[in-house]
């Protein structure tokens, strides 16, 4: 018998926006130049950020010092 996996929560745009306070305008130009978190295009075209994607990104931003 196989468990079924509850699915990972997805981010909005708004959320990932409300959450770092950046403008929309902001997440879409770290997208086009590949340094925002990775995002799933939903067939109504979309966007959605897994949360464990969203926080893997988070530890990757931050400062070594």
């Amino acid at each position: 018998m196989e468990v079924a996996k509850r699915p990972a929560h997805k981010l909005t745009v708004d959320e990932v926006c409300t959450e770092l306070q950046i403008a929309r305008s902001t997440f879409y130009d770290w997208r086009q130049k590949g340094r925002g978190p990775r995002c799933i295009r939903l067939p109504n075209g979309s966007l959605r950020v897994r949360r464990g994607d969203f926080e893997n990104w988070l530890i990757d931003c931050e400062d070594a010092s």
